[in-house]
């Protein structure tokens, strides 16, 4: 596993919705979502507002794989669950700062949101990303 190239963290910070595709945990079948996504500049982040009941959540827990599509790339990408509340917390000032102020970040004394309990960083999967 490598690095996402310059080309994939670009199209995350400017893309407003990307596609990510898992397999069911059950049936195994492909099952795309269009979610929001986030980055800092070199990590990717998504996370399921609704927090972890969502099927994607926990498809991708199940499976450990999914595919994600941004604008014309595609790319192979595991999660990787973000337990740290700090992170977390992070992450949500990311989706705040790109798609506004209704995303609310929980302070250091409250609980975290569902969102920030389901956030999870990306990690590349494949060694590139390619044309859709």
């Amino acid at each position: 596993m490598g690095a996402f190239t310059t080309d994939v963290i670009e199209a995350a910070a400017r893309e407003r919705e990307v596609t990510l595709t898992t397999l069911g945990r059950k049936s195994g079948k492909p099952n795309g979502v269009t979610i929001w996504i986030a980055t800092d500049g070199q990590r990717i982040f998504i996370r399921s507002g609704q927090g972890l009941g969502r099927h994607w959540p926990q498809n991708m827990l199940a499976r450990g794989q999914g595919e994600l599509q941004l604008g014309e790339l595609r790319v192979s990408v595991k999660p990787q669950h973000v337990t740290d509340p700090a992170l977390a917390r992070g992450v949500s000032q990311l989706y705040r700062d790109k798609y506004g102020s209704y995303v609310k970040p929980s302070k250091a004394t409250e609980p975290l949101t569902p969102g920030e309990e389901a956030t999870f960083e990306l990690i590349l999967a494949e060694s590139e990303a390619g044309p859709a």
